[in-house]
Protein backbone atom coordinates (compact mmCIF):
# COMPACT_ATOMS: atom_id res chain seq x y z
CA UNK A 1 0.00 0.00 0.00
CA UNK A 2 1.35 3.58 -0.84
CA UNK A 3 1.24 6.68 0.66
CA UNK A 4 -1.14 7.94 -2.42
CA UNK A 5 -3.44 4.69 -2.14
CA UNK A 6 -3.72 5.07 1.20
CA UNK A 7 -4.91 8.17 0.96
CA UNK A 8 -7.28 7.16 -1.54
CA UNK A 9 -8.92 5.28 0.31
CA UNK A 10 -9.17 7.30 3.30
CA UNK A 11 -11.75 9.12 1.47
CA UNK A 12 -14.22 6.68 2.17
CA UNK A 13 -13.59 6.92 6.58
CA UNK A 14 -16.39 9.88 5.95
CA UNK A 15 -18.96 8.64 3.32
CA UNK A 16 -21.27 11.34 3.65
CA UNK A 17 -19.11 14.22 3.96
CA UNK A 18 -16.96 13.08 1.13
CA UNK A 19 -20.20 12.50 -1.08
CA UNK A 20 -21.28 16.09 -0.43
CA UNK A 21 -17.78 17.52 -1.17
CA UNK A 22 -17.56 15.54 -4.74
CA UNK A 23 -20.76 16.94 -4.94
CA UNK A 24 -20.26 20.31 -4.41
CA UNK A 25 -16.90 20.00 -6.42
CA UNK A 26 -19.32 18.45 -9.57
CA UNK A 27 -21.53 21.02 -9.19
CA UNK A 28 -18.90 23.72 -9.06
CA UNK A 29 -17.28 22.15 -12.19
CA UNK A 30 -20.63 22.62 -14.12
CA UNK A 31 -21.64 26.24 -13.66
CA UNK A 32 -17.98 26.90 -14.49
CA UNK A 33 -18.01 24.25 -17.82
CA UNK A 34 -21.66 26.13 -18.70
CA UNK A 35 -20.33 30.02 -18.29
CA UNK A 36 -17.51 28.94 -20.31
CA UNK A 37 -19.19 27.64 -22.68
CA UNK A 38 -21.78 30.34 -23.07
CA UNK A 39 -18.72 32.79 -23.62
CA UNK A 40 -17.18 30.67 -26.17
CA UNK A 41 -20.31 30.17 -28.27
CA UNK A 42 -20.72 33.90 -27.74
CA UNK A 43 -17.60 34.75 -29.73
CA UNK A 44 -17.14 31.67 -32.00
CA UNK A 45 -18.66 33.85 -34.67
CA UNK A 46 -15.81 36.35 -34.86
CA UNK A 47 -13.38 33.70 -33.83
CA UNK A 48 -13.87 31.89 -37.15
CA UNK A 49 -14.77 34.98 -39.37
CA UNK A 50 -13.39 34.49 -42.91
CA UNK A 51 -10.46 36.70 -43.61
CA UNK A 52 -11.45 37.76 -47.25
CA UNK A 53 -14.73 39.05 -46.41
CA UNK A 54 -15.58 42.68 -45.58
CA UNK A 55 -18.84 44.28 -44.37
CA UNK A 56 -20.08 47.38 -45.59
CA UNK A 57 -22.68 49.55 -43.17
CA UNK A 58 -24.47 52.68 -42.07
CA UNK A 59 -21.31 54.97 -40.45
CA UNK A 60 -24.00 55.72 -37.92
CA UNK A 61 -25.82 52.52 -36.60
CA UNK A 62 -26.17 49.04 -38.23
CA UNK A 63 -29.93 49.39 -38.02
CA UNK A 64 -29.67 52.41 -40.83
CA UNK A 65 -30.04 51.62 -44.17
CA UNK A 66 -28.32 52.33 -46.90
CA UNK A 67 -29.00 53.30 -50.37
CA UNK A 68 -29.09 49.84 -52.51
CA UNK A 69 -27.23 51.82 -55.85
CA UNK A 70 -23.71 51.32 -53.24
CA UNK A 71 -23.81 47.96 -54.31
CA UNK A 72 -23.33 48.42 -57.88
CA UNK A 73 -20.13 51.10 -56.96
CA UNK A 74 -18.69 48.27 -54.51
CA UNK A 75 -18.99 45.66 -57.26
CA UNK A 76 -16.40 48.07 -59.50
CA UNK A 77 -14.24 47.79 -56.88
CA UNK A 78 -11.29 45.80 -58.70
CA UNK A 79 -10.28 44.52 -55.43
CA UNK A 80 -13.47 43.01 -54.65
CA UNK A 81 -14.03 39.80 -56.36
CA UNK A 82 -18.01 39.37 -55.16
CA UNK A 83 -20.58 41.17 -53.33
CA UNK A 84 -24.10 40.97 -52.19
CA UNK A 85 -26.71 42.52 -50.00
CA UNK A 86 -29.35 42.03 -47.40
CA UNK A 87 -31.85 43.55 -45.00
CA UNK A 88 -32.89 42.27 -41.45
CA UNK A 89 -36.62 41.26 -41.32
CA UNK A 90 -37.61 40.52 -38.16
CA UNK A 91 -40.16 37.99 -38.86
CA UNK A 92 -41.43 35.34 -37.07
CA UNK A 93 -44.16 32.48 -37.61
CA UNK A 94 -47.61 33.42 -35.83
CA UNK A 95 -48.17 29.65 -35.76
CA UNK A 96 -44.93 29.40 -34.21
CA UNK A 97 -45.30 32.38 -31.70
CA UNK A 98 -42.29 32.16 -29.08
CA UNK A 99 -39.64 30.55 -31.76
CA UNK A 100 -37.10 32.99 -32.65
CA UNK A 101 -34.96 32.46 -35.95
CA UNK A 102 -33.13 35.37 -38.18
CA UNK A 103 -35.36 36.19 -41.19
CA UNK A 104 -33.08 37.98 -44.27
CA UNK A 105 -34.42 39.33 -47.05
CA UNK A 106 -31.03 38.32 -49.72
CA UNK A 107 -29.82 38.78 -53.35
CA UNK A 108 -30.19 35.60 -54.45
CA UNK A 109 -28.23 35.53 -57.30
CA UNK A 110 -25.12 36.29 -55.41
CA UNK A 111 -25.95 35.96 -51.46
CA UNK A 112 -24.82 32.31 -51.60
CA UNK A 113 -21.64 32.70 -53.94
CA UNK A 114 -20.49 35.03 -50.99
CA UNK A 115 -21.46 32.84 -48.36
CA UNK A 116 -19.85 29.71 -49.10
CA UNK A 117 -20.31 28.03 -45.54
CA UNK A 118 -23.96 27.73 -46.76
CA UNK A 119 -24.14 24.69 -48.96
CA UNK A 120 -27.42 23.96 -50.77
CA UNK A 121 -28.34 21.55 -53.36
CA UNK A 122 -28.06 22.51 -56.83
CA UNK A 123 -32.41 21.09 -57.28
CA UNK A 124 -33.07 23.50 -54.67
CA UNK A 125 -31.49 26.12 -55.50
CA UNK A 126 -32.87 26.64 -58.84
CA UNK A 127 -36.10 26.26 -57.47
CA UNK A 128 -35.29 29.01 -55.17
CA UNK A 129 -34.23 31.28 -57.57
CA UNK A 130 -37.45 30.98 -59.92
CA UNK A 131 -39.45 31.48 -57.41
CA UNK A 132 -39.89 35.27 -56.03
CA UNK A 133 -42.12 34.11 -53.30
CA UNK A 134 -39.44 31.11 -52.72
CA UNK A 135 -37.53 30.84 -49.63
CA UNK A 136 -34.63 28.44 -48.00
CA UNK A 137 -34.17 27.53 -44.34
CA UNK A 138 -31.45 26.52 -42.12
CA UNK A 139 -31.99 22.36 -41.26
CA UNK A 140 -32.18 23.03 -38.01
CA UNK A 141 -35.46 25.02 -37.59
CA UNK A 142 -37.09 23.42 -40.26
CA UNK A 143 -36.29 20.15 -38.21
CA UNK A 144 -37.65 21.66 -34.89
CA UNK A 145 -40.34 23.21 -36.65
CA UNK A 146 -41.31 20.15 -38.84
CA UNK A 147 -40.92 22.39 -42.22
CA UNK A 148 -40.55 20.92 -45.60
CA UNK A 149 -39.92 21.58 -48.92
CA UNK A 150 -43.03 23.04 -50.48
CA UNK A 151 -44.70 24.12 -47.35
CA UNK A 152 -45.74 27.81 -46.92
CA UNK A 153 -45.15 30.28 -44.18
CA UNK A 154 -46.41 33.17 -43.44
CA UNK A 155 -44.28 35.73 -41.57
CA UNK A 156 -44.94 38.83 -39.53
CA UNK A 157 -42.65 41.39 -39.35
CA UNK A 158 -42.56 44.50 -36.99
CA UNK A 159 -39.98 46.48 -38.83
CA UNK A 160 -41.88 45.80 -42.29
CA UNK A 161 -45.79 45.36 -41.26
CA UNK A 162 -47.62 43.63 -44.13
CA UNK A 163 -49.92 45.80 -46.61
CA UNK A 164 -53.86 44.68 -45.98
CA UNK A 165 -53.44 43.03 -49.65
CA UNK A 166 -49.71 41.73 -49.41
CA UNK A 167 -48.96 39.15 -46.35
CA UNK A 168 -45.55 37.95 -46.40
CA UNK A 169 -46.11 34.44 -47.71
CA UNK A 170 -43.31 32.27 -48.76
CA UNK A 171 -42.91 28.59 -49.90
CA UNK A 172 -39.77 26.78 -48.96
CA UNK A 173 -37.90 25.61 -51.85
CA UNK A 174 -34.70 24.69 -50.10
CA UNK A 175 -33.16 23.69 -46.82
CA UNK A 176 -29.78 24.69 -46.58
CA UNK A 177 -26.76 23.22 -44.45
CA UNK A 178 -23.95 24.98 -42.55
CA UNK A 179 -20.14 24.17 -42.95
CA UNK A 180 -18.76 26.08 -40.14
CA UNK A 181 -19.11 25.99 -36.58
CA UNK A 182 -20.10 30.39 -37.20
CA UNK A 183 -22.66 29.86 -39.65
CA UNK A 184 -26.32 30.48 -38.06
CA UNK A 185 -28.50 27.09 -39.16
CA UNK A 186 -31.85 28.02 -38.37
CA UNK A 187 -31.65 30.86 -40.33
CA UNK A 188 -34.47 31.77 -42.88
CA UNK A 189 -33.89 33.57 -46.31
CA UNK A 190 -35.99 35.14 -48.81
CA UNK A 191 -35.63 37.36 -51.99
CA UNK A 192 -35.38 41.44 -51.42
CA UNK A 193 -36.85 41.72 -54.24
CA UNK A 194 -40.03 40.48 -52.97
CA UNK A 195 -39.38 42.14 -49.49
CA UNK A 196 -38.64 45.33 -51.76
CA UNK A 197 -42.03 45.18 -53.55
CA UNK A 198 -43.98 44.43 -50.85
CA UNK A 199 -42.85 48.21 -49.12
CA UNK A 200 -44.55 51.50 -49.90
CA UNK A 201 -42.77 53.42 -52.48
CA UNK A 202 -41.24 55.64 -49.97
CA UNK A 203 -39.15 52.18 -48.25
CA UNK A 204 -38.21 50.74 -51.35
CA UNK A 205 -34.46 50.42 -52.66
CA UNK A 206 -32.76 50.33 -49.18
CA UNK A 207 -30.21 47.43 -47.98
CA UNK A 208 -29.29 46.57 -44.78
CA UNK A 209 -25.51 45.87 -45.11
CA UNK A 210 -23.13 45.00 -48.08
CA UNK A 211 -20.88 41.59 -47.94
CA UNK A 212 -17.88 42.05 -50.02
CA UNK A 213 -15.12 38.91 -50.77
CA UNK A 214 -11.88 40.42 -51.60
CA UNK A 215 -9.19 39.48 -53.72
CA UNK A 216 -6.18 39.63 -51.59
CA UNK A 217 -7.05 39.37 -47.87
CA UNK A 218 -3.85 40.98 -47.01
CA UNK A 219 -5.44 43.96 -48.39
CA UNK A 220 -8.43 44.02 -46.04
CA UNK A 221 -7.62 46.75 -43.97
CA UNK A 222 -7.02 49.12 -46.92
CA UNK A 223 -9.63 47.65 -49.29
CA UNK A 224 -11.99 48.61 -46.38
CA UNK A 225 -10.79 52.22 -46.27
CA UNK A 226 -11.13 52.62 -49.42
CA UNK A 227 -14.89 51.48 -50.20
CA UNK A 228 -15.33 53.96 -47.19
CA UNK A 229 -13.94 56.52 -49.39
CA UNK A 230 -16.54 56.38 -52.06
CA UNK A 231 -19.06 57.68 -50.18
CA UNK A 232 -17.32 59.86 -48.12
CA UNK A 233 -19.18 62.60 -50.14
CA UNK A 234 -22.51 60.98 -50.32
CA UNK A 235 -24.93 62.18 -48.29
CA UNK A 236 -24.89 58.63 -46.25
CA UNK A 237 -21.10 57.53 -45.67
CA UNK A 238 -20.24 53.87 -44.52
CA UNK A 239 -18.06 52.20 -42.33
CA UNK A 240 -16.68 49.17 -43.61
CA UNK A 241 -14.85 46.14 -41.34
CA UNK A 242 -13.22 43.01 -41.57
CA UNK A 243 -15.55 40.10 -41.26
CA UNK A 244 -14.11 39.22 -37.74
CA UNK A 245 -14.00 43.40 -36.69
CA UNK A 246 -17.55 43.35 -37.69
CA UNK A 247 -18.38 40.22 -35.71
CA UNK A 248 -16.76 41.75 -32.61
CA UNK A 249 -18.63 44.93 -32.47
CA UNK A 250 -21.20 42.79 -32.09
CA UNK A 251 -19.86 41.41 -28.93
CA UNK A 252 -18.70 45.25 -27.87
CA UNK A 253 -22.50 45.76 -27.08
CA UNK A 254 -22.11 42.40 -24.39
CA UNK A 255 -18.83 42.69 -23.14
CA UNK A 256 -20.05 43.82 -19.71
CA UNK A 257 -21.70 40.90 -19.88
CA UNK A 258 -19.09 38.60 -20.58
CA UNK A 259 -16.72 40.76 -18.46
CA UNK A 260 -19.39 39.98 -15.66
CA UNK A 261 -19.56 35.64 -16.77
CA UNK A 262 -15.53 35.87 -16.76
CA UNK A 263 -15.99 37.42 -13.14
CA UNK A 264 -18.37 34.37 -12.20
CA UNK A 265 -16.11 31.81 -13.15
CA UNK A 266 -13.65 33.23 -10.72
CA UNK A 267 -15.82 33.28 -8.19
CA UNK A 268 -17.23 29.68 -8.96
CA UNK A 269 -13.41 28.32 -8.64
CA UNK A 270 -12.97 30.13 -5.45
CA UNK A 271 -16.00 28.71 -3.55
CA UNK A 272 -14.58 24.94 -4.89
CA UNK A 273 -11.37 25.82 -3.25
CA UNK A 274 -13.45 26.93 -0.64
CA UNK A 275 -15.33 23.75 -0.28
CA UNK A 276 -12.48 21.19 -0.59
CA UNK A 277 -10.37 23.40 1.68
CA UNK A 278 -12.68 23.25 4.60
CA UNK A 279 -13.49 19.57 3.84
CA UNK A 280 -9.32 18.56 4.35
CA UNK A 281 -8.40 20.85 7.30
CA UNK A 282 -11.92 18.59 8.96
CA UNK A 283 -10.57 15.63 8.00
CA UNK A 284 -6.70 16.77 9.07
CA UNK A 285 -8.47 17.83 12.74
CA UNK A 286 -9.69 14.83 13.04
CA UNK A 287 -6.86 12.36 12.44
CA UNK A 288 -4.18 14.28 13.74
CA UNK A 289 -3.45 11.90 16.77
CA UNK A 290 -3.26 9.25 13.86
CA UNK A 291 -0.81 11.32 11.90
CA UNK A 292 1.24 11.32 15.11
CA UNK A 293 0.92 8.17 15.92
CA UNK A 294 2.84 7.60 11.92
CA UNK A 295 5.63 9.96 12.96
CA UNK A 296 6.50 7.85 15.78
CA UNK A 297 6.55 5.13 13.26
CA UNK A 298 9.19 6.58 11.61
CA UNK A 299 7.13 8.38 9.29
CA UNK A 300 8.81 11.59 7.60
CA UNK A 301 6.61 15.00 7.89
CA UNK A 302 7.01 14.90 3.77
CA UNK A 303 5.53 12.05 4.13
CA UNK A 304 2.49 13.17 5.60
CA UNK A 305 2.68 16.30 3.50
CA UNK A 306 1.89 13.70 0.14
CA UNK A 307 -0.53 11.77 2.28
CA UNK A 308 -2.77 14.99 2.82
CA UNK A 309 -2.18 16.34 -0.24
CA UNK A 310 -2.94 12.61 -2.07
CA UNK A 311 -6.33 12.83 -0.58
CA UNK A 312 -6.94 16.47 -1.42
CA UNK A 313 -6.05 15.76 -5.23
CA UNK A 314 -7.99 12.35 -5.19
CA UNK A 315 -11.11 14.05 -3.79
CA UNK A 316 -10.94 17.30 -5.85
CA UNK A 317 -10.32 14.74 -9.13
CA UNK A 318 -13.35 12.76 -8.70
CA UNK A 319 -15.27 15.78 -8.26
CA UNK A 320 -14.14 16.84 -11.39
CA UNK A 321 -14.44 14.34 -13.13
CA UNK A 322 -18.38 13.87 -12.27
CA UNK A 323 -18.69 17.14 -12.94
CA UNK A 324 -17.46 16.35 -16.50
CA UNK A 325 -20.06 13.64 -16.58
CA UNK A 326 -22.86 15.45 -16.01
CA UNK A 327 -21.65 18.75 -17.95
CA UNK A 328 -21.32 17.00 -20.94
CA UNK A 329 -25.51 15.93 -21.47
CA UNK A 330 -26.54 18.68 -20.02
CA UNK A 331 -24.34 21.97 -21.27
CA UNK A 332 -23.59 20.27 -24.85
CA UNK A 333 -26.91 17.45 -25.48
CA UNK A 334 -29.36 19.66 -23.49
CA UNK A 335 -29.09 23.11 -22.89
CA UNK A 336 -26.75 23.32 -26.35
CA UNK A 337 -29.47 21.86 -28.57
CA UNK A 338 -32.02 24.20 -27.63
CA UNK A 339 -30.11 27.39 -28.07
CA UNK A 340 -28.64 26.07 -31.28
CA UNK A 341 -32.52 25.28 -32.33
CA UNK A 342 -33.79 28.55 -30.41
CA UNK A 343 -31.44 31.16 -30.41
CA UNK A 344 -29.37 30.20 -33.22
CA UNK A 345 -28.25 33.73 -34.60
CA UNK A 346 -26.48 34.34 -31.09
CA UNK A 347 -25.70 30.60 -30.22
CA UNK A 348 -24.82 29.09 -33.60
CA UNK A 349 -22.65 26.73 -32.34
CA UNK A 350 -22.86 25.43 -28.13
CA UNK A 351 -20.91 22.73 -27.28
CA UNK A 352 -17.78 22.24 -24.74
CA UNK A 353 -14.82 22.85 -25.96
CA UNK A 354 -12.07 20.40 -25.01
CA UNK A 355 -9.64 23.26 -23.67
CA UNK A 356 -12.91 24.40 -21.44
CA UNK A 357 -12.88 20.99 -20.18
CA UNK A 358 -9.46 20.39 -19.56
CA UNK A 359 -9.36 23.81 -17.89
CA UNK A 360 -12.03 22.73 -15.28
CA UNK A 361 -11.08 19.43 -14.52
CA UNK A 362 -7.10 20.91 -14.14
CA UNK A 363 -8.17 23.59 -12.04
CA UNK A 364 -10.28 21.43 -10.07
CA UNK A 365 -7.21 18.87 -9.12
CA UNK A 366 -5.25 22.17 -8.56
CA UNK A 367 -7.36 23.57 -6.23
CA UNK A 368 -7.61 20.59 -4.21
CA UNK A 369 -4.04 20.49 -3.71
CA UNK A 370 -4.14 23.99 -3.41
CA UNK A 371 -6.65 23.81 -0.65
CA UNK A 372 -4.67 20.92 0.63
CA UNK A 373 -1.67 22.97 1.46
CA UNK A 374 -2.28 24.77 4.52
CA UNK A 375 -3.79 21.32 6.73
CA UNK A 376 -0.43 19.92 5.41
CA UNK A 377 1.96 21.98 6.67
CA UNK A 378 0.20 22.19 9.61
CA UNK A 379 0.05 18.77 9.66
CA UNK A 380 3.81 18.57 9.13
CA UNK A 381 4.88 20.83 12.06
CA UNK A 382 2.79 19.12 14.87
CA UNK A 383 5.70 17.49 17.33
CA UNK A 384 4.94 14.02 18.19
CA UNK A 385 3.78 14.40 21.44
CA UNK A 386 1.46 17.27 20.97
CA UNK A 387 -0.25 15.27 17.90
CA UNK A 388 -0.39 11.88 20.01
CA UNK A 389 -2.30 13.68 22.66
CA UNK A 390 -4.85 15.76 20.57
CA UNK A 391 -8.10 14.82 20.27
CA UNK A 392 -10.36 15.95 17.78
Amino acid sequence: MTLTGLATRNILRNKTRSFLTILGVAIAVVAFVLLRTVVNAWTVAADYAQKDRVVTRHKVTFIMQLPKKYIEDIRKDPDVAAATYANWFGGKDPKHDTEFFATLAIDSGSYFDVSKEITLADDQKAAFMEDQAGAVVGDAIAEKLGWKIGDKVTLESGIYPAQPDKPWVFTIRGIYKATMKSADRSSFFFHWKALNEGLPEKRRDTIGWVISRVKDPSKVASISVGIDKMFDERDIQTLTQDEHAFQASFLAGFSAVITALDGVSIVILLIMALILGNTIAMGVRERTSEYGTLRALGFLPRHLVMFILGEAAALSGIGGAVGLLIAYPFVEQGLGRWLEENMGAFFPYFRVGIGTAVVAFGASIGLGLLAGVLPARGAAKLKVTEALRRVA
